[in-house]
């Protein structure tokens, strides 16, 4: 959980593994889910856990190992059912709260800052905000928005397992090399 790339092409998944990013998920927004069952497939020789965004049918049919779903997606009930590996992104306590409930793997907290990726994302939620969710859930934290390898330390400090990047995915090994630094020597990968 470490490092999450946050991908919308094979190179740039392949780049970011082989740099320590340790999950990839793939994001097409527009795309419908023959594209995202092809690039999953495309993807799955990687050695990192393969998830897909906002599209349960499409994780299961190319062999995903989870999917992540937003506030408005549906499918997290059929996602833990079929064995999928649930990500749901959260923004607040109750949202954390809720998604563990439902049976979230790990949440993906923020935008911890203001990010140019992802127009209609939620007000910052700051460090205190992500500090506040992860110590009120049980589940690993991922912290996603606004992340660079100049911030991600922070993250770990504030209680996040790992850090989610879009823009930054072509600087994984910085990344990595933050989070790493800042995690205890016992955590897993």
């Amino acid at each position: 959980m470490k490092l999450h790339a946050i991908v919308d092409s094979v190179e740039v998944a392949e780049c970011a593994v082989a740099a320590g990013a340790t999950v990839v998920q793939v994001r097409l927004k527009d795309a419908g889910t023959i594209a995202r069952v092809e690039m999953g497939r495309r993807l799955r020789h990687l050695p990192a856990i393969l998830v897909i965004n906002d599209d349960v049918e499409a994780a299961l049919r190319c062999g995903a190992d989870g999917v992540h779903l937003g506030q408005t997606d549906r499918g997290a009930e059929r996602a833990v059912a079929a064995g999928l590996l649930l990500g749901m992104s959260v923004a607040d306590i109750e949202e954390a709260e809720e998604a563990q409930g439902i049976g979230a793997a790990y949440l993906g907290a923020g935008p911890v800052w203001a990010t140019p990726s992802k127009t209609d994302a939620s007000p910052p939620i700051c460090l205190d905000g992500l500090a506040a969710i992860c110590a009120a859930v049980r589940c690993p934290v991922v912290a996603i928005g606004g992340i660079d390898a100049g911030n991600a330390a922070s993250c770990i400090e504030a209680g996040a397992a790992g850090v989610a990047v879009v823009r930054a995915a072509h600087d994984a090994a910085r990344l990595r090399a933050a989070i790493d630094g800042a995690l205890p020597t016992s955590a897993p990968s």
